[in-house]
């Protein structure tokens, strides 16, 4: 039986936001590991993601951070969490806030992808938590923006992600700009990779506590291998998959493959959106929010870039389109679903050729499924999918906006720009006076025709007259302060 958040010492502001979010009872790593955060302890946590470790760092972090009582400054959190992704560091801040604003709390996130500004002006406004990819933070703190001074609990999530991307000499030093002597937990499904190291060397006798156990929520998954024996049997199979009435993530290799998966269920009625390194984030925040919304895609076709931090409720289904090259991405990957005790499906598409490969990625995964010979008509298949969702109709691709045609007549003194060589700007254009307007185009009483006008090089003085020899690189010069002159008011003084 688990325990209330209130039995485990939890303040009640918190339990009351987390009650607000349908939480009341603590997952078994919440239970084990708040005892000891909740007291300041170091804490290295191991083990599958999908348990509920975000509260489990998340509520002692806005505890203590409370507790402790420091007045807010610009640039200055006492609070700090390290991400590997930009949907990650999202994921926990949107967990983070609610039991923030409880305790009277802020909480911002930093990474890169977005313009600096706005992350700025929040860091100088003040803020207690920042939830941040160590590359932006990075940047910050050589600017001066933000200052790890004050930082009294930090928090490493999926370190093991962070060392596969190369992020570890920068987590070093970010590390190492925090002050000693403060909490620290670290979460990693693995100690390899120098992992290890960041272990020894910022956690001090750090409580370990493992995921693992037969109790874990995400033994609530269930793994298949579905063998096909061509591409085109591939394809029809996985279109198939993608048709149930549920939410499903389809993980392709490739950013091209992902894009084109996506356009191409969606003109097949089954709306889905993609998500890869090629999106800005202004672009993945909406397929995200697709995703997510009761009434949107059902279907996101992803990279390995959403392995990692997206956390969507009610992903029933995760499918391998293209098996990944290594164990640890096959796990990372199927981690979206069967999360924070819900059920949930991994299938994993192979080819002929890729059976030796994916057997022995399996066996490292410590994964024991058998293959199965399918087709898309097959019953373990149409068993799996469940009903399926109604045909929905492609939205219509947007028209293309027809150029407008350049108009080829004379432009008029005062009325923008005009023809090829036409009056321009709100005010006058050079008359034969050769006065200028406010914006001054050129024109010849009234704006000049769609041919140019030379005038003859014997034109009045002040007279808008040139020459009708093309004007050289050299003539540049003379001309620009013939036209200043006429610009200058009588009896104005020459700078020399």
């Amino acid at each position: 039986m688990t325990a209330d958040f209130a039995d485990l010492g939890v303040p009640a502001p918190i339990v009351e936001a987390l009650a607000a979010d349908g939480k009341t009872a603590a997952f078994p790593i919440q239970e084990k590991t708040l005892p000891d955060s909740l007291t300041g302890r170091d804490v290295l946590g191991r083990g599958k993601t999908g348990s509920g470790k975000t509260l489990a760092f998340s509520i002692p972090m806005v505890t203590r951070l409370a507790a402790l009582g420091v007045k807010r400054a610009p640039g200055r959190p006492t609070g700090l969490v390290l991400a590997p992704t930009r949907e990650l560091a999202t994921q926990i801040s949107v967990a983070l806030k609610p039991m923030a604003e409880a305790m009277g709390l802020r909480v911002t996130t930093v990474f890169g992808g977005v313009k600096q500004a706005g992350q700025e002006r929040a860091l100088r406004g003040g803020v207690d938590i920042v939830v941040a990819c160590p590359g932006r933070l990075e940047d910050l703190m050589s600017q001066r923006i933000v200052s790890l001074d004050d930082v009294a609990v930090t928090v490493l999530d999926e370190a093991d992600h962070m060392a596969d991307l190369g992020f570890l000499p920068g987590v070093t030093r970010i590390l190492n700009a925090t002050p000693k002597g403060g909490q620290r937990m670290l979460f990693s499904a693995t100690l390899d990779n120098g992992v290890d190291k960041l272990v020894k060397r910022f956690l001090d006798r750090p409580v370990t506590h493992s995921l693992e156990e037969a109790t874990s929520p995400v033994e609530k998954m269930t793994h298949h291998v579905f063998e096909v024996r061509s591409a085109a049997e591939k394809n029809d199979l996985v279109q198939e998959l993608a048709s149930g009435t549920g939410r499903r993530i389809l993980f392709m290799r490739t950013k091209h493959q992902a894009k084109k998966l996506a356009k191409k269920l969606t003109a097949a009625g089954i709306p889905a959106v993609d998500l890869h390194g090629n999106l800005s984030q202004n672009q993945r925040d909406r397929n995200l929010a697709s995703f997510s919304a009761p009434d949107g895609a059902r279907v996101l076709v992803a990279t390995d870039v959403a392995a990692r931090g997206v956390h969507v409720d009610g992903v029933e289904l995760v499918v391998h389109v293209d098996p990944p090259a290594e164990h640890k991405a096959f796990l990372h990957r199927s981690g979206r679903t069967a999360r924070a005790g819900s059920a949930g499906d991994v299938v994993t598409v192979c080819l002929p050729e890729q059976r030796a490969d994916l057997r022995k990625m399996l066996r490292a995964a410590d994964i024991t499924v058998t293959p199965q010979q399918v087709t898309a008509s097959s019953g373990a298949v149409g068993e799996l999918v469940g009903e399926r969702a109604p045909y929905r109709e492609p939205a219509p691709a947007p028209a293309p906006q027809q150029q407008q045609p350049r108009k080829r007549s004379g432009g008029q003194a005062g009325s923008g720009r005009g023809g090829a060589r036409g009056g321009r700007g709100s005010g006058g254009g050079r008359g034969s006076a050769g006065g200028r307007g406010a914006r001054g185009g050129r024109r010849s009483e009234g704006g000049e025709s769609s041919q140019r006008v030379h005038t003859s090089a014997s034109a009045a003085p002040g007279s808008s007259g040139r020459s009708s020899q093309p004007r050289s690189e050299g003539s540049a010069a003379p001309a620009q302060r013939r036209r200043r002159a006429a610009r200058r008011p009588a009896g104005a003084p020459t700078a020399r």
